[in-house]
């Protein structure tokens, strides 16, 4: 759809609101790739398909790979449940294989069926501190975040783990009513190098796909988890 032709005006706010002043608004500026991921991410979060199909060849073209693609939409699967993630892991295949790009990719993981909760703990306490290492032991839900979670896509190579919980925090701010969950990863974000200050500008430059609402949210719990940080 040429919205240039069917809705000119909304075309020429939008895209210069979304193409330029955001991109461009000193002090809040990522590289492109850091950029990508994150709408790529919070695209997933707040289930826009189509723009996910518009956006895609875009982050392909700033310079991520197809490996880096995939991660995103791999780790998505526990953050939004495969119900939300299929129908863009199929788009993703659609749009790689169009490039010419061969499936499947190069494997990623790290982890066996014997260790991976044990190194997905690992990966908790790297995260959130030792205050982690035990708490896959409080009950089933725990064991299945630090074994399937962590352990199945947080040991993945294709991306650090400060990029792994920077997605993390953009699928959750996205999707929106995961305030408590945002707030911690937030803080998981911090302890790995991600500070306020890039958080805040991760949140600007995704603003346009998700709006103000869900946008101020994630920003009051970023100041929540800098805050308890003094």
């Amino acid at each position: 759809m040429n919205y240039q032709e069917t809705d000119p005006e909304f075309a020429q706010r939008f895209e210069h609101f979304a193409f330029s002043e955001v991109v461009n608004e000193p002090g809040q500026q990522l590289d492109p790739v850091t950029r990508h991921m994150a709408i790529l991410a919070t695209l997933l979060g707040c289930q826009g398909l189509e723009e996910f199909r518009l956006e895609l060849p875009r982050a392909l073209d700033a310079g991520l790979t197809p490996v880096i693609v995939k991660e995103v939409v791999y780790q998505a699967a526990d953050y939004l449940g495969i119900g939300r993630v299929r129908p863009f892991l199929d788009a993703t295949n659609e749009i790689l294989r169009a490039r010419g790009v061969s499936l499947p990719l190069e494997g990623q993981a790290t982890t066996t069926m014997e260790d991976r909760l044990e190194k997905g703990a690992q990966t908790q306490v790297a995260i959130f501190g030792e205050g982690m290492r035990e708490a896959w032991k409080n009950g089933h839900i725990n064991r299945w975040l630090a074994a399937n979670c962590f352990g199945d896509y947080y040991t993945r190579t294709g991306l650090t783990l400060a990029q792994r919980e920077m997605i993390t925090f953009c699928y959750l701010a996205a999707q929106g009513g995961c305030e408590p969950q945002l707030t911690a990863h937030a803080g998981g974000n911090m302890n790995l190098g991600n500070d306020r200050d890039f958080l805040i500008r991760v949140v600007s430059q995704c603003l346009p796909y998700i709006g103000y609402p869900r946008s101020l949210n994630a920003i009051a719990c970023v100041n929540k988890a800098a805050e308890a940080r003094k």
